[in-house]
């Protein structure tokens, strides 16, 4: 695939460049759910392919970030500067942009936590708000095809179509719709502007990255979407981890934007993490329908519950609390009539594997994709000691609210039958929550959300 790939990137710069081009040393990125990432050398010039699954093409959508890109670099956004882009009916295969490669970080805990980026950091979250003032006075019109449907009602629309009612859910919609704030203009929208689609180099931000999500719509949702506890990988700076919502707005101001209200940006921050837990969902959709095998998808079904944990986090409805890991005093099993090493250990086995062994290789997507197949095996066997527990306890929760099962919480919840029980049903949500997250990821119950 990958010699075959390299023929094709020579021969379409070669076309879209006019002159014969060497192209050396592809190799695909890691990371990346919805598109493939593939960094080579074009005559020694470092460039960047993102392409569609060839499965999956959105030429449409391909369009409209190859023209956000153009746009913004026009307007004095930093951006990589893009070399060419097609609708995948040449050689490419697939819907693609080529593009220059910048240099600098884009992993969030390095960025957060390596010592060569401590003299950047404490300035990022005002600059981060210039960029986004910037990227919000782009002209609209400039990018053809901009989608700008009313950003609750699609979301709704994407939740409701997996037919998966989750009281948490509910409970955060009904919320947002109860105090929705009135819309502060009308911008182009980047769509995911957060650490991991950011550029960044000790001496400042090189390049926004990732504009495939980028409508039409409310500029508040930006600044919402960096400060959705998600991004923040643990950091305790509100705006993608490095700075406080007051940096943010003040930089955003600055550079001419205009100020979003408290209530306004908390509207857009509860929104962007219910919007996260839903697109996690998504994703794992194209893993459970059998579009996509990747790991990485199937292992985004399992963190739908950490933005749960948050939804009742932002909404003042728990608290962080720190708990053990269960498998650090599990009970000892007995595998009569099978030898030992019991299957516990043996996954421990395998998990050690992978992170001793497949971790270092010097492939990079193969190095993330070993630490994800050990969080998923980590999950399995959480799921397996709990299980039992955990399925009586839930089963108590829905018989005392007078519930059959999860969705028929949920949509009583939605239709207010329950309003008079609040408590009791915030408590059943929340334990419920936990319990996922014992299983799935039990540090993420003691990170605190401000």
């Amino acid at each position: 695939m990958t010699a075959e790939l390299t023929e094709h990137l020579a021969a379409r710069l070669a076309t879209a460049l006019g002159r014969t081009v060497e192209v050396s040393g592809l190799h695909r990125l890691s990371g990346g759910a919805s598109r493939e990432t593939w960094a080579f050398d074009a005559d020694g010039r470092p460039l960047i392919l993102r392409r569609d699954p060839p499965a999956a093409p959105r030429p449409e959508e391909m369009a409209r970030e190859a023209a956000a890109l153009t746009v913004a670099a026009g307007g004095g956004v930093p951006v990589p500067r893009l070399v060419d882009h097609g609708d995948g009916t040449g050689t490419i295969g697939s819907p693609y942009l080529i593009m220059e490669r910048l240099t600098g970080e884009t992993i969030p805990r390095r960025l957060l936590r390596d010592a060569r980026f401590a003299g950047v950091r404490p300035g990022l979250a005002r600059t981060l708000g210039g960029i986004l003032a910037r990227i919000h006075a782009l002209p609209p019109g400039e990018v053809p095809g901009l989608p700008a449907g009313d950003p609750l009602e699609d979301l709704v629309a994407m939740y409701e179509a997996f037919a998966e009612p989750r009281p948490a859910v509910e409970i955060a919609l009904r919320r947002l719709a109860r105090d929705r704030p009135p819309p502060a203009g009308d911008a182009i929208v980047h769509g995911d502007f957060r650490n991991g689609n950011l550029m960044i180099a000790p001496d400042g931000v090189r390049g926004v990255l990732d504009w495939e999500l980028v409508h039409r719509g409310d500029p508040v949702e930006d600044l919402g979407w960096l400060c959705v506890k998600a991004w923040r990988f643990g950091a305790p700076g509100p705006a993608g981890g490095f700075g406080s919502r007051a940096d943010l707005v003040e930089g955003y101001v600055a550079a001419g934007g205009e100020r979003p209200s408290p209530e306004a940006l908390h509207w857009w921050e509860v929104y962007g993490t219910l919007r996260w837990a839903i697109l996690c969902r998504y994703q794992a959709e194209r893993y459970l329908s059998g579009t996509d095998p990747s790991i990485e998808l199937a292992a985004l079904g399992r963190r739908v519950c950490e933005q749960e944990h948050d939804l009742l986090l932002i909404l003042g409805l728990t608290s962080p609390k720190t708990v053990p890991d269960p498998l650090t005093d599990r009970p000892p099993s007995r595998s009569e009539p099978h030898d030992r090493p019991d299957a516990p250990t043996l996954i421990d086995a395998v998990r050690a594997f992978l992170a001793d062994e497949v971790a270092a290789s010097e492939d990079e997507r193969l190095r993330f994709h070993a630490l994800v197949a050990g969080s998923v095996l980590g999950i399995a066997q959480r799921e397996l000691l709990l299980r039992d527990e955990h399925r009586a306890a839930h089963r108590r929760r829905l018989e005392a609210l007078g519930c059959r099962d999860e969705a028929g919480l949920a949509l009583a919840i939605r239709d207010g039958r329950l309003d008079g029980r609040f408590d009791e049903v915030t408590a059943a949500v929340r334990d419920t929550v936990t319990d996922k997250l014992l299983v799935a990821n039990p540090r993420h119950l003691a990170i605190p959300g401000d």
